[in-house]
């Protein structure tokens, strides 16, 4: 079995869109695929359920059937901080918790991918972040860079905070949002160099991005690696 942790540089830059075609482009491989999103913030009330877009597309796009509670151990209603959303609702983010819903889809599936909540430092409660779920799981990480003007400066923020707390880049993805950045490539190119390791994909700008579609723009022999990435 293999899992990842997909962070980014902030919210709303495409970690469930990667997230999404990452488990897409293993299921294409013939591996079995589940998508978790630990703690989602942000529902609607679909046919007497409380829904998060993010957690239908992880659903949709992973191959292997599970339980709703451990795909998604904590979802609240209002799209704001957890911490805070959690707060409001009387109840604790408990990592252990977590944990134990990611062991058992860890045993339907070859392929785990584990989306976490905004960026990587974004509180789950009052002492524990984002980073701190991904280091209790000991996944490698895979980076989510939205590419528009900042992103350099929120990307080697983010890897530094990462190897602050002994997380491994297992390779990042450059997702182009803003179609009107100027000297995106060589944006691109300077991350390569700071970050050592060149994105394992380039998803381009696009208005209704399609996760099946993009899935093929990991090339084969990057997931393969990607793989055998230790924690």
């Amino acid at each position: 079995m293999s899992a990842f942790f997909i962070t980014g540089t902030d919210t709303g830059i495409g970690k469930t869109l990667v997230a999404a075609a990452l488990l897409r482009a293993f299921a294409d491989l013939g591996y079995r695929t589940v998508g978790m999103k630990p703690v989602a913030a942000g529902a609607e009330l679909v046919d007497g359920v409380w829904v998060n877009e993010d957690v239908r597309a992880l659903r949709a796009a992973g191959n292997v059937e599970a339980a709703p509670e451990l795909i998604n151990p904590y979802l609240f209603r209002e799209a704001i901080a957890p911490h805070i959303a959690a707060d409001r609702k009387g109840v604790r983010i408990e990592i252990p918790r977590i944990r134990d819903a990611f062991d058992q889809l860890s045993k339907l599936a070859e392929v785990v991918v584990v989306e976490g909540v905004g960026g990587l430092l974004v509180p789950l409660s009052d002492r524990q972040d984002s980073a701190d779920l991904a280091v209790a799981l000991g996944l490698p990480v895979i980076l989510v860079v939205g590419m528009r003007l900042g992103c350099l400066n929120h990307a080697l923020l983010t890897a530094e905070a990462m190897a602050a707390r002994g997380l491994r880049l297992a390779g990042w993805v450059a997702n182009r949002l803003d179609p009107e950045m100027s000297a995106c490539d060589e944006n691109i190119a300077s991350l390569a160099a700071r970050l050592g390791v060149r994105p394992i994909a380039e998803f381009p700008h696009r208005p209704d991005p399609d996760p099946a579609q993009l899935s093929r723009l990991f090339p084969p022999r990057h997931l393969q690696t990607l793989l055998v990435v230790p924690a």
